[in-house]
């Protein structure tokens, strides 16, 4: 029996077991051999045919990377054609782009590399079509924008969220905060700051005893975690990437239903043949990216506008900015003047390497 064929297996299982406290032990043990499974498709140990987890071979390039995911002839081509002026291939044929196809878009200065990646089909992460080379590259994207067809939005949204998540892919979720510490002896001991209200002791039991850990430490902070969140956190190949809903042809449709896509939480109806609503879906992406701009000011002079150095949220510190320019410049530093919104004073303020930086920051580093 094939991986494929024992994943459906165990899925169908899941699908006929009514969950209740008698079952919950045996449901976490399936969930625990789901993602077994799973971890073998995304990495598998043979030799054999499918190409595995590798993705396509593309040079990396820009402060950023935005992968667009979606169905053949959703659009995907056209749009990245127009924001980046790379030539992708276009055409009402499902599969003309056959391979990765990267283009750069700049945005307030930062360059953001755009991955236009070929149509996926239903059973991608099972190595149908080339799913997984797929999904493999949208693995190391900051950023994934998912290209819908706007007359079947919900659909084509379902699945393909169903591809990402079977290949280990979270969208718009944190890493859950669940602590699973192996010990030698003392067997299993479960504590909870939080109400259990998804999982049970049994649940958690199962699963740790499908991984074969009789004696661990599980600390549980997350609200509402399940049974899947334990999972992840063993298994510990799972990837947090935030998602935008890119609802494509929007000039097929009427206002009325305009207005009825955009109750579709992180999406932005546009059409990129007509060029629509473009500019918020780059605001979008902006956004998302968290990106920090900071402005370098040499002494005696005034603040270099044209070439920001850019840096990513939760890693903007002074010293993530020297090591970005050149990773002597920390060692040589004596201390650094910031200007802007993370100063406390509007004339500057003095600081040291471990100040966190805000977007648009003038930085003026001093030697020793």
């Amino acid at each position: 029996m094939t991986t494929v064929q024992k994943i459906k297996e165990i899925e169908d299982e899941m699908a006929r077991t009514q969950k209740n406290k008698a079952t919950s032990y045996h449901l976490g043990q399936l969930k625990a051999k789901l993602a077994k499974l799973r971890r073998e498709l995304i990495s598998p140990s043979g030799g054999g045919g499918g190409g595995g987890g590798i993705g396509f071979d593309v040079a990396r390039t820009g402060v950023a990377s935005v992968g667009f995911v979606g169905f053949p002839s959703v659009g995907k081509s056209t749009l990245m054609s127009k924001l980046t002026g790379t030539h992708s291939e276009v055409s009402e044929i499902d599969f003309t782009t056959l391979t990765t196809v990267p283009g750069t878009l700049k945005v307030h200065g930062a360059p953001i590399q755009i991955l236009d990646l070929p149509g996926i089909i239903e059973g991608a992460n099972d190595g149908r079509g080339r799913g997984r080379q797929v999904i493999a590259v949208a693995r190391t994207c900051n950023l994934i924008f998912i290209v819908l067809d706007v007359l079947k939005p919900l659909g084509d949204k379902k699945i393909i969220e169903g591809e990402l998540e079977g290949f280990g892919i979270r969208l718009n979720k944190k890493p859950p905060a669940i602590i699973v510490r192996k010990k030698d002896k003392g067997g299993i001991a479960i504590t909870n700051t939080v109400p259990l209200t998804n999982i049970d002791h049994d649940e958690i039991k199962a699963v740790l005893s499908e991984y074969k850990l009789s004696n661990a430490d599980v600390t549980i902070r997350e609200p509402n975690c399940t049974s899947d969140d334990l999972v992840d956190v063993i298994e510990g190949n799972r990837v947090y990437i935030p998602a935008v809903y890119v609802l494509n042809k929007i000039d097929a449709i009427s206002i009325e239903e305009l207005d009825l896509l955009y109750k579709i939480p992180n999406s932005v109806p546009i059409s990129s043949k007509e060029w629509m609503n473009v500019d918020e879906l780059i605001e979008k992406m902006w956004d998302a990216l968290e990106l920090v701009r900071v402005y370098t000011k040499p002494r005696g002079q005034s603040p270099d506008y044209s070439a920001p150095v850019v840096l990513r949220r939760g890693r903007c510190s002074i010293d993530d900015f020297c090591n970005a320019i050149h990773k002597e410049i920390a060692k040589q530093m004596k201390y650094a003047i910031v200007w802007g919104s993370s100063a406390k004073h509007a004339r500057g303020q003095k600081v040291g390497l471990d100040h966190i930086l805000e977007d648009e920051d003038v930085v003026h580093i001093s030697k020793r």
